[in-house]
């Protein structure tokens, strides 16, 4: 368990409908999710390597703490959301960073949502078979 005494540094993460709150402090590289460890709550390669890849880009994988608490959304999404509050959090402990991870695109939010669906049609651009007679 992290000490409540030490600076921690927040960042917010948003994908889709998911949102991520992102506290780093300094430490040996222990990462929770949801009050659960990091591998338990990302089992899939791809997903850890989503969320974890502005670390990768800044060198500090596994010389941070981290503590995430994540909802809502798919697991993808999460794991965008986690991304994007990582480096807006790193972002706060370090300015020297930002470069890094802005060249990276980490600090870009990925803005494309589902679109919704419209009346009088089955779904967003589907439209019903058109009959002539």
């Amino acid at each position: 368990m992290m000490s409540e005494n030490r600076i921690e540094f927040l960042g917010t993460g948003r994908r889709k409908t998911a949102v991520a709150r992102v506290r780093v402090a300094g430490g040996a590289g222990q990462i929770r999710v949801n009050e659960k460890s990091f591998e338990e709550y990302y089992p899939q390669e791809i997903t850890q390597k989503i969320a974890l890849s502005p670390l990768e880009t800044v060198g500090l994988l596994g010389k941070v703490d981290i503590r995430i608490n994540v909802f809502g959304g798919g697991i993808y999404g999460q794991a965008g959301a986690v991304r994007l509050g990582i480096a807006r959090a790193l972002c706060e402990m370090d300015i020297n960073l930002r470069p890094l991870l802005k060249k990276a695109g980490h600090l870009t939010r990925d803005g494309r949502m589902k679109e919704r669906k419209k009346p009088g049609q089955p779904g967003a651009r589907k439209r019903f078979q058109f009959s002539k007679r």
